[in-house]
């Protein structure tokens, strides 16, 4: 084989014809006329299946419906092709109908960085952050602290002790006079300056009671944070100090205690639990019947299974109060009044085939009667209600007529 010396032998050296590459008159001049050939090539898309080129469609159609959202997106373009669009594919409106399809629409990726997420709130304070923030805003050095500062030292060794605990927190806890601790610092509520107006809710009206407090922190520090954020706050993460022992046995016997031959006994409230098998009985949890016996107990519900108030069944004892110097019936009435919107409703049906609604059954848990009980002996009952939704007793506000 001969040694080709140059470029220019190998060139001159093809009898074939095989570099002889004639430019075809189809290839575009320019970037405009590029424009033209492509877009072109869209509108013979068009002619032959009658519709605009879809995604996911084949390598060819995914390729012209891309370049037909490119052309569409650049507003130059659009007045460029305008004389060529036949199909009108250049007037699509994009229809924005979720956050997905504002992400989806990201052509200069502006929103593909991961470097700052979208829903990282850096300058916004979360509704709890602010509410334990009110617990330092504010605060100052409290003057007269040598007059609160004994108590502290006596509730924390009471809590050493185990004369007073800490219970979980609940808005009826709330009140002047009493104890918290939150994140470890024992704080004591003195005085509510308490204001109350009509806040409006998307679900309507609702009374609100608020007002400024005198708070006093173990630290020496004192607050008149609002009352609202002070119960936010405990919510969040606070505890209520329980009563010192020795003094809440001194109160019941003061109370309770000193019964003597003089003091009238006027019955009996109890609390009962069926034992029904019936299902639509035996189903509801935290049934309780709650009734009152000028005789004991245990005579009065001998025949319980034979008696519609008692649903015809069998019952358990599970509380008794030995009432003295009160009218039971009043108390009776009370309970009922308090639980009324809870009352079991529901036919039972005597031996002899007649048909009766008991009214003495309510569904409650066990220590929010007791609770209610309470409330009744200490005359307080009225500033309260039974929410049953969500099983806690609520102050009332200035609904209290209803009692």
């Amino acid at each position: 084989m001969v040694n080709k010396k140059t470029l220019f032998d190998i060139f001159d050296d093809d009898p074939f014809g095989l570099l002889n590459v004639k430019p075809s008159n189809n290839v575009a001049r320019n970037e405009d006329e590029r424009l033209v050939v492509s877009f072109g090539e869209i509108n013979d898309f068009f002619d032959k299946h009658q519709r605009e080129p879809k995604a996911g469609g084949g390598i060819q159609e995914h390729q012209l419906y891309s370049r037909l959202q490119s052309i569409r997106s650049h507003t130059l373009k659009i007045e460029m092709l305008k004389p060529y669009d036949v199909h009108q594919l250049l007037n699509e409106q994009k229809v924005v109908t979720s956050i997905s399809d504002i992400f989806g629409d990201d052509e200069m990726n502006l929103l593909g960085s991961d470097e700052e997420n979208l829903f990282d709130l850096k300058h916004v304070s979360l509704p709890e952050d602010r509410a334990s923030a009110d617990f330092v805003a504010k605060r100052k050095s409290c003057k007269d602290f040598d007059r609160y500062e004994a108590s502290f030292k006596a509730v924390q060794n009471d809590l050493a002790s185990g004369k007073r605990k800490l219970l979980a927190f609940k808005e009826q806890n709330l009140r002047a006079g009493d104890y918290y601790v939150h994140n470890g610092i024992l704080l004591y509520l003195e005085q509510v300056d308490f204001k109350e107006d009509i806040q409006p809710y998307k679900s309507g009206s609702r009374l609100r009671k608020d007002g400024r407090t005198r708070v006093i922190f173990e630290n020496g520090t004192e607050s008149n944070m609002l009352y609202r954020s002070l119960y936010k706050g405990l919510l969040a993460n606070g505890k209520a100090v329980s009563e010192n022992v020795d003094k809440a046995n001194e109160i019941f016997y003061e109370r309770f205690g000193s019964i003597t031959e003089k003091d009238q006994d006027t019955g009996y409230i109890y609390v009962l639990k069926s034992k029904s098998t019936n299902p639509d009985i035996a189903s509801i949890r935290h049934l309780y019947k709650i009734g009152y016996s000028n005789t004991k107990v245990e005579e009065r519900i001998k025949n319980a299974s034979q008696e519609p108030t008692y649903l015809m069944a069998e019952v358990s004892i599970i509380i008794v109060y030995n009432c003295y110097n009160m009218n039971p019936q009043k108390l009776e009435q009370l309970m009922h009044n308090f639980f009324g919107k809870w009352c079991l409703n529901i036919d039972v049906f005597d031996g002899d085939g007649q048909r009766h609604t008991p009214r003495e059954w309510f569904i409650a848990p066990l220590y929010i009667i007791e609770q209610a009980i309470q409330l009744i002996i200490s005359g307080e009952i009225v500033k309260y209600r039974y929410d049953g939704d969500r099983e806690e007793i609520v102050e009332r506000g200035l609904n209290t007529n209803n009692v």
